[in-house]
């Protein structure tokens, strides 16, 4: 099984979702460090599509200006813009299989879709 993750390395949840596939037996991990390659908006559109949530539900508030920039009440549009040009906006750990996508937080959410 191939399975993608959105990756921040200096996320203590990201690493251990990572370890969680690395272990995992006859998962083909591919790491996307998205602060360095970030997704394009209609990618984001398609994992959010796919997890069954909103784009809203993927901010990532902690940490950033999304608040204060009235992100979480904005639309879709605006928000997958500003995550494609801010990725400090999306939250982690995004990963995706055959099965699946889910937003890893906790890390457990990954056995979902394993």
């Amino acid at each position: 099984m191939k399975a993608t993750i959105w990756h921040n390395p200096n996320c203590g949840t990201s690493r251990k979702t990572l370890a969680i596939l690395e272990e995992a037996p006859g998962v083909d991990v591919t790491v996307v460090e998205y602060l360095k390659t970030p997704p394009s908006a209609e990618k984001l559109t398609q994992l959010y599509r796919d997890a069954g949530l909103t784009p809203q539900q993927g901010l990532r508030t902690r940490g950033t200006q999304a608040e204060e920039r009235g992100l979480p009440d904005a639309n879709d549009a605006v928000v997958l813009a500003a995550m494609a040009s801010e990725p400090i906006l999306i939250e982690r750990p995004l990963v995706e299989t055959d099965k699946g996508v889910r937003l890893c937080r906790p890390q457990e959410k990954v056995h979902e879709i394993l």
